[in-house]
């Protein structure tokens, strides 16, 4: 049991079956309500792996113990037992339970977050688009750290044989992922790449390294946000292979990374609010 937050596990209702998750909630570093974000936290693993207690060795889990958010992780449907849109419509599901828990859970649900790495980074950004279109539950922020984002190979995910994640697990993540869509007529929130309206998103941070496949497609995400009027970082780190900072936290650059993602997750509890709407979800 830790000092800094109780852990909750309860389970929703999603499309097809319920779903687990594991809520975070602050004990040290508590902070008033009106200033305490609610953050949706996707752990990665090509879709085809992975579970929500992830985080406690990713970035997620320092938002509740350093900085006092309130957390929810989701045990979303891997794409072994279900293809796409499963595990968004999981991801959904635990968003809108954050914002219809937000009084109980104590946090304001006009700070709500979403964040995740590397497939949780391309949920992310799918979850965004999904509630923006909606309407159901209105997005602060979005940490898309890393994101897989395009089925479709880009300068970076072409030929790329990186420690981690490479072209050859990329293509069989996706082809997985997608099931009967593979190669066909994608939907944007399957592949956020495809989306053409990036306008009315939430601002966005994220952190990429150069030489992992997911380069380009983080990039032309965080551009894309620009032309369409969103504010929207990056920061690039040389020689990076995928998720390099969950490997190597204690490095320099590690040490780096993370301190800027803290800061930046700082600046936007501060600064940013998305008010919800009465409509309920």
């Amino acid at each position: 049991m830790s000092r800094y937050y109780q852990v909750k596990k309860v389970k929703i209702p999603s499309t097809g079956r319920d779903i687990r998750l594991l809520v975070f909630i602050p004990k040290k570093n508590k902070r008033p309500k009106e200033e305490t974000p609610g953050i949706l936290w996707i752990h990665g693993g090509g879709f085809l792996t992975g579970m929500p207690e992830m985080i406690y060795f990713t970035r997620g889990l320092s938002l509740v113990r350093k900085y006092g958010a309130v957390v929810v992780t989701p045990a979303y449907r891997l794409s072994g037992e279900a293809p796409y849109p499963a595990a968004l419509d999981d991801c959904y599901s635990a968003l809108k339970y954050l914002k219809e828990h937000a009084d109980e859970l104590d946090f304001n649900p006009d700070k709500i977050m979403v964040g995740g790495e590397s497939a949780g980074g391309g949920l992310t950004a799918s979850v965004c688009m999904c509630a923006r279109d909606k309407g159901e539950v209105n997005v602060a922020f979005q940490m898309p750290l890393y994101p897989m984002l395009d089925d479709r190979d880009t300068d970076s995910s072409r030929d790329n044989k990186a420690p981690v994640w490479n072209t050859k697990r990329n293509h069989k993540a996706w082809k997985i992922y997608l099931g009967g869509l593979w190669q066909k007529e994608v939907p944007v929130y399957a592949a956020p790449a495809r989306q053409e309206d990036y306008s009315n998103l939430p601002p966005a941070y994220t952190f990429v390294g150069d030489i992992e496949p997911f380069y380009c497609e983080t990039l032309t995400y965080v551009e894309k946000l620009r032309e369409a009027g969103i504010e929207a970082n990056v920061d690039v780190y040389p020689k990076w292979f995928h998720a390099y900072d969950l490997y190597f936290p204690f490095s320099k650059m590690g040490k780096q990374a993370i301190a800027e993602f803290e800061k930046r997750y700082l600046y936007a509890a501060e600064h940013y609010s998305a008010a919800q709407s009465k409509k309920e979800g």
